[in-house]
């Protein structure tokens, strides 16, 4: 007889997201065996039958449904997944709250900070657990470089940059709307760019190198007009296509940030580089496994980049995998953070980030969008006393 406390997922939203939350569930057992809770697949939920039993079967889903309040109503649901466009993510999770369902939220954590905060209230007033799948910092390159600059190794932190370039909105053909290009319509999505790419950005950079302080950004509407697949008629475009912002950090570093969908040759190169007195590092998500590393102190005849391959056994996570050497993706990101999770059931710790860490993040993306809009500096600041 098994000893594992099991915990029944109820999915909601069966596209790519859903997907890739579901490998990391079917995962855990064959690669984090020890842990004292594991993931049971009981049910899933798309809108259309058909959608939702073909996910069902093919992802080993024990039963399906179409409508997502039914999954919060039932009794053999344990956690709450919300794979969702982002315009449903406070109902569902102050739903799942109230059911005293856990909540694993998509990324952003709302359209708004009005959302975010209804949800952070929620899952407060409720004591559920509660995290946002910010998958990067569960990539070994990414966390190793949390833990170098927290070391101190690179001294006093001068400049944090990212990026994160994509070029797929190009053509003034592409419609907004509908299942696949929700993305592209403020009223499911909320914003562009900002909400989509610079969100993972601004995570990655507060777990990394601490608070921001205050923002200064732009942003620009390439393509004005575009059809929407719900009406058929050509609609006024109001989401960003492309975002800049500089920015002060609380430890006095400061910070420079892009992301665009019109960067011609670029599918998703994620970047950022870190500068410090002493030393520093740059990550790229096209080379996820390397971690560029710089140190002055090094020799002046041998000075230079290296290149650090993260897959030792004694590099975060990699003990869990394959030989030294060898590779890992993007999926694996997303076990971590199901393992980080489950890990946090035995614990009784939070598994970071949670919905009040991400609302700090949604602080930052609608400080950028306020300041874009009224060309002006943006204090970003959360006084959680207030809340």
């Amino acid at each position: 007889m098994s000893d594992k406390k099991y915990i029944r997922i109820g999915l909601i939203g069966t596209g790519l997201m859903g997907r890739i939350h579901t490998n990391g569930y079917k995962r855990l057992a064959d690669f984090f065996s020890e842990y004292g809770h594991r993931p049971v697949l009981q049910a899933c939920c798309s809108r259309r039958e058909e959608k939702a039993k073909a996910f069902a079967e093919q992802w080993g889903y024990d039963s399906y449904e179409t409508d997502w309040k039914k999954i919060i109503e039932r009794d053999d649901i344990d956690a709450v997944d919300i794979c969702t466009p982002n315009d449903k993510h406070a109902e569902i999770a102050i739903a799942a709250a109230k059911a005293g369902k856990m909540i694993l939220c998509e990324k952003p954590l709302a359209r708004t900070l009005e959302e975010a905060k209804t949800m952070v209230e929620a899952v407060e007033e409720a004591g559920v657990k509660n995290t946002v799948w910010y998958n990067y910092r569960r990539v070994p390159a990414v966390t190793l470089a949390k833990q170098i600059v927290a070391s101190g190794k690179l001294g006093k932190i001068f400049h944090y940059r990212a990026n994160f370039l994509q070029d797929w909105t190009i053509s003034p053909d592409l419609p907004q709307g509908g299942d696949a290009l929700w993305r592209l319509d403020a009223a499911a999505a909320g914003s562009g760019v900002t909400g989509d790419l610079l969100a993972h950005c601004i995570d990655t950079a507060m777990w990394i190198n601490g608070g921001i302080k205050d923002v200064s950004a732009m942003t620009e509407t390439f393509i004005k007009e575009r059809v929407h697949q719900g009406s058929g008629e050509k609609q006024k475009v109001t989401i960003d296509d492309a975002c800049q912002f500089h920015c002060h950090f609380d430890n006095g570093s400061l910070g420079l940030f892009e992301a665009t969908r019109y960067a011609r040759g670029h599918k998703a190169l994620y970047t950022f580089e870190i500068n410090g007195e002493h030393a520093s590092i740059r990550w790229d998500l096209h080379d996820l496994t390397r971690l560029e590393y710089f140190d002055h102190d090094d020799e002046g005849q041998v000075r230079g980049w290296r290149s650090i391959h993260v897959t030792d056994g004694d590099h975060p996570y990699m003990d869990r995998w394959w030989i030294p050497g060898t590779s890992i993706g993007y999926e694996h990101s997303f076990i971590h953070q199901v393992a980080d999770f489950f890990k946090s059931l035995d614990t009784g710790e939070s598994c970071h980030p949670t919905f009040k860490d991400a609302y700090e993040t949604q602080k930052v993306c609608e400080a950028v969008l306020e300041s874009a809009n009224e060309r002006a500096w943006k204090d970003t600041h959360v006084d959680w006393t207030e809340k």
